[in-house]
Order: C-alpha cells, then sequence, then structure tokens
C-alpha cells in the first residue's frame, strides 16, 4: 500500500491526497455535504480536489437507488484523448505551429451530419460547437515526451518519443449544459430515483452527450492534424464527467464522476497547467477505497476571479504566452489567459506523487508542452456573440442542406 494513508473524514467520507497536499476548505465542505445527501453511499475526493457549483471537482460519488446529475456537472462527457503524431520532435518548432492553430475555435466546414452519423448521434442545435474546444479549462495541446519511466508500457501503447504528441481537453460543449439545466428546471439539484422514467431519460440523454463529447474531441485532434500537416492516430479517449451504473454488494449504485478519471479503462493522462508537464499514467486497478478513480487534472489552487488580481503584476502578457520550455500559448481572451495562468493550478506531479504514493497508479511517462490552442488571437468578439454567430452559421448550413434534399 502506499506511503500516505486515505484520510477517513466521516463514515463514507475519503480524501486522497498528502499532508502536505493543499486542498481549499470549501471543497473539503462540499465534500462532506455531497456525502450526507439522500442516497449517498461514498464521497472521495482526489489530490486535484476544488470547489465546483454545489458540489466540489476531483471526486467520485457512489450513491444507491438514486441518480444524482448535479454530481456529473453541465460538461457531461468531458474527457482527455491522447494521439500520437508523425510530426518529427527535431523538426517541430512552436513559433511555426502556433499560427497555424488560428481559427480552430471557428464552426468546422466540413460535413457534420457525416461526422455525427458515423458515431451514432442524431443533429442537435449545438452542432455548431462540434470540432471546437470551447473555453475555461478546455485546450487542444501538442506536446513532447520529457521522460519515459515504463518504456515496456509505452512501448505497448504505440507511442514514440521522436514525435509530437496530441492531447485534446475538451468535451459536450452546449449539449451537456443542456441536459443539465433541463433537469434543474423540474428537479433543481435533487436526483431522481433509480428505474423512474426520469432517471432513464437523464441516462439516454447523458450517453448520448458523453457520445457526442468523444465525436467532439476525434474531430478537435483531426482539425489539428490537419492544420499542423500531420498525420496520427488515438491512443486512448478518458473520459471524467459521467455517471455510470455500478454493481457494489449486491446494491444498485450509480458511480458518479466529476473531475475524476476512471482507473479501470486502461492509462490516463493527467494534464497539468499550459506551463507545466502533464503525466502519462497506469492505474492499479481494483481499488475500491478510491472508488476505482483517479485525478483528472491538476486541479486549481486559485479561483477565476482571483487569478487576475493576484497575478497581474507579476507578469506582463507576453509572459504568459510562452511557457517556461519556450513553447507557445495560443489565448486571444485576455481574461482567459489570467484565469489559466500555471500559477492558478497545483503542480501536476505533486498530484500524480500523491497517487503513486497511495498505490493507486504508476507513471508511464511525462510530457511538456510544445504549443498549447485555447483560442484564436484574433478573436476580439465575446463568448457570447462568437456563439450567436456559431449558433447562425449552424442554422444557415442546415437550411441550405435541407434545401439540397
Amino acid at each position: 500500500m502506499g506511503t500516505f494513508p486515505i484520510t477517513e473524514r466521516g463514515p463514507n467520507v475519503r480524501v486522497i491526497a498528502s499532508p502536505t497536499t493543499w486542498i481549499e476548505g470549501e471543497a473539503l465542505r462540499q465534500l462532506d455535504e455531497t456525502a450526507r445527501l439522500p442516497g449517498m453511499a461514498e464521497a472521495v475526493g482526489m489530490p486535484d480536489l476544488h470547489p465546483g457549483k454545489g458540489s466540489p471537482v476531483g471526486a467520485a460519488f457512489l450513491s444507491e437507488g438514486v441518480v444524482r446529475p448535479a454530481l456529473v456537472g453541465s460538461d457531461i462527457g468531458c474527457g482527455m484523448a491522447l494521439w500520437q503524431t508523425d510530426l518529427s520532435v527535431r523538426k517541430a518548432r512552436p513559433d511555426k505551429l502556433a499560427p497555424r492553430l488560428e481559427g480552430l475555435d471557428e464552426p468546422w466546414e466540413g460535413d457534420v451530419a457525416a461526422w455525427l452519423a458515423e458515431w451514432g448521434l442524431d443533429p442537435s442545435p449545438y452542432d455548431a460547437s462540434l470540432g471546437t474546444v470551447g473555453h475555461g479549462n478546455h485546450f487542444a495541446e501538442l506536446q513532447v515526451v520529457q521522460e519515459v519511466r515504463d518504456p515496456d508500457a509505452f512501448a505497448g501503447l504505440r507511442l514514440d518519443k521522436d514525435n509530437v504528441l496530441l492531447l485534446v481537453h475538451t468535451g459536450s460543449r452546449g449539449l451537456g449544459e443542456a441536459v443539465l439545466r433541463a433537469h434543474v428546471d423540474r428537479f433543481r439539484a435533487e436526483g431522481v430515483p433509480a428505474g423512474s422514467e426520469e432517471a432513464a431519460a437523464y441516462m439516454a440523454e447523458h450517453d448520448n452527450a458523453v457520445r457526442w463529447a468523444r465525436a467532439n474531441r476525434d474531430l478537435v485532434a483531426n482539425r489539428v492534424l490537419g492544420a499542423v500537416g500531420a498525420g496520427g492516430f488515438p491512443v486512448l479517449d478518458v473520459c471524467h464527467n459521467n455517471v455510470v451504473e455500478a454493481e457494489v454488494g449486491g446494491c444498485r449504485c450509480f458511480l458518479h464522476r466529476k473531475g475524476a478519471a476512471p482507473a479501470d479503462k486502461g492509462p490516463v493522462v493527467i494534464p497539468g497547467s499550459r506551463g507545466d508537464v502533464s503525466v502519462l499514467v497506469r492505474p492499479v486497478a481494483d481499488r475500491r477505497e478510491a472508488l476505482w478513480s483517479l485525478a483528472h487534472g491538476a486541479g486549481r489552487k486559485l479561483a477565476r476571479h482571483e487569478a487576475k488580481g493576484k497575478l497581474k503584476g507579476r507578469y506582463r502578457r507576453a509572459d504568459l504566452e510562452r511557457n517556461p520550455w519556450g513553447g507557445a500559448v495560443v489565448c486571444g481572451d485576455d481574461n482567459l489567459l489570467w484565469e489559466e495562468a500555471p500559477e492558478a493550478y497545483k503542480p501536476a506531479q505533486a498530484v500524480v506523487g500523491d497517487l503513486v504514493d497511495a498505490g493507486l497508479a504508476e507513471v508511464i511517462a511525462v510530457m511538456r508542452p510544445l504549443v498549447t490552442f485555447k483560442c484564436s488571437r484574433d478573436s476580439g468578439e465575446s463568448r457570447r456573440d462568437k456563439a450567436g454567430r456559431m449558433r447562425e452559421r449552424h442554422a444557415a448550413r442546415e437550411a441550405k442542406r435541407g434545401r439540397g434534399r
């Protein structure tokens, strides 16, 4: 077992973190409060635990006889996709690659209906966002392998340290938010009984959003590869915002993950900030005390509204557009640039270190960022204006397609 104990905060509440890992008191309060909800069997906080809307992010929750959509959140299906490219590290120059990613937040001009059909999805009002990363902590990042810790596992994934990797972090965009909003409008933050029509309806919409999110990551990856003139193949795609049915001790339970990667689906990438490394790990299977879950990222240590105020005097914008290895950051949103500053996050290797010391994961490789795409530099419009323009373009495209039938 690991060096650090898993802290028991109550009969059904645990936190996986070393004594030196700082976790905000509000996040712990939310974890404890969530564990007291009716039907909650267990709640486990990861070392990246931080406050969320109503319940914390970086946690797994096990409920019995009830499905709680609020414990998945609005970005249903959000996750990480890792791709191996054939772009040579030796030839990859950040200043040449970064401009090629401009415009990736614009609507995709390809055949959206065909892409959705390939994933078994019907059209939705949110398909203008398909193939875009969105805002917040989402990104598409070209990476360089800095260190291989487990050569056999690395080779088994068909990874090549001489070529660039691509990591995509995004989810279901407005679709998942609409699913949660529809539930909240009827039930507020309450859950719905397992086996009820309401639970079945939510789970169907949830599963659809999870598929949409995977299709979105896949398209983002393909757009990035096309922009930089590279080929590649997917290595893994891991969802960290979802709910699945689980048989635990003979009960009909539901395992909710809100910013928690599954430990029973193979290797996982735990990303750091845009100025930090990402870590590829192999979960140690069947660790029930962690609810078969791992941290999903580094975890915030500064709230978004705090970051700019605390960091503004310490850096210029130009400083934030570079990472410590000379890599480039593409981010045209000034507020987002500060909100997502590296200092707003915990060190990724410290979070992963807690998982390793707790006996939950083993490190396969460490990657550093080469180019991180957040949003285009030439975009001066607001997020609301851009979203409206994307909807209008999608509606026009659908109308055109309808006339052609």
